[in-house]
């Protein structure tokens, strides 16, 4: 993959670019939270963003670390999250996608991604896709599992669109798992509007969790979109937490 030696990257004082909640966990799920956080490597001198920003839904995929941790904590599951913005490195795309560190998202141009040089690109994939990914894998492997999960936010509106869906499941070959967890998510609340590879599809150009961590592994797997002005504040992040929980128990159950 890299054939440019890469920068160093991340300093001591940088956070490490996984961290494992429940770690020794024997649950039969994993919980993985690929868009996090919105730490910047001091090196990177903050790409040159606004705070504001990397507060909005460009910068990182708002409240879906809370749910992963209130998710995490009432089931006794292992949660692999990953800390740094999508903007230093999508960990949920192909490292050579052309929008792994975009030089400009959602309209908003990243100054610290412009012109790459291998090098730079190199030390990214190298210091924290590479490693947050070889955690997930570990993590899966190291016992039984029955399902994967990634957890993910997606704003209301986007190009003018309005997005009604309250949650999204996307998935490819494995449509059973989504099927399952959107029909359980119903089941408690008739009210949501639930969609199907909604508000985006799975391929490969553009994904890493479902074809890499899921299908390679052939394990069921979903990945859970929530539309982040419905988590953005603590009770919404402990009230979808409560319900995905409780599908993910009913699926633990009954499939």
């Amino acid at each position: 993959m890299h054939n440019a030696a890469p920068r160093p990257l991340l300093g001591q004082d940088d956070p490490p670019p996984v961290e494992l909640v429940n770690e020794a966990s024997d649950h039969p799920l994993v919980l993985v939270c690929e868009h996090a956080g919105q730490a910047i490597p001091k090196a990177l001198n903050g790409l040159g963003l606004s705070r504001d920003n990397l507060d909005s839904h460009v910068g990182w995929d708002i409240g879906a670390e809370a749910v992963t941790r209130h998710m995490a904590q009432a089931l006794g599951a292992p949660a692999v999250i990953q800390p740094y913005s999508r903007l230093v490195i999508d960990c949920n795309r192909p490292p050579d996608a052309p929008d792994a560190m975009p030089a400009a998202n959602h309209g908003v141009t990243v100054p610290g991604n412009q012109a790459l040089d291998t090098p730079a690109r190199n030390a990214r994939i190298c210091e924290i896709f590479e490693p947050f990914h070889a955690a997930v894998a570990n993590c899966i492997a190291r016992h039984p599992r029955r399902i994967v999960v990634a957890i993910h936010s997606f704003t209301p509106s986007l190009g003018g669109h309005h997005r009604p869906w309250h949650i999204g499941f996307l998935f490819r070959k494995d449509t059973e798992t989504s099927g399952h967890l959107g029909r359980f998510i119903s089941d408690a609340d008739p009210g949501l509007t639930v969609g199907m590879n909604q508000p985006y599809q799975i391929d490969d150009g553009s994904d890493w969790f479902v074809p890499h961590h899921g299908e390679a592994g052939n394990i069921p797997h979903s990945l859970i979109e929530i539309r982040n002005d419905l988590i953005c504040e603590t009770a919404g992040q402990a009230s979808w937490a409560k319900t995905l929980g409780a599908a993910i128990d009913r699926y633990l159950k009954e499939v």
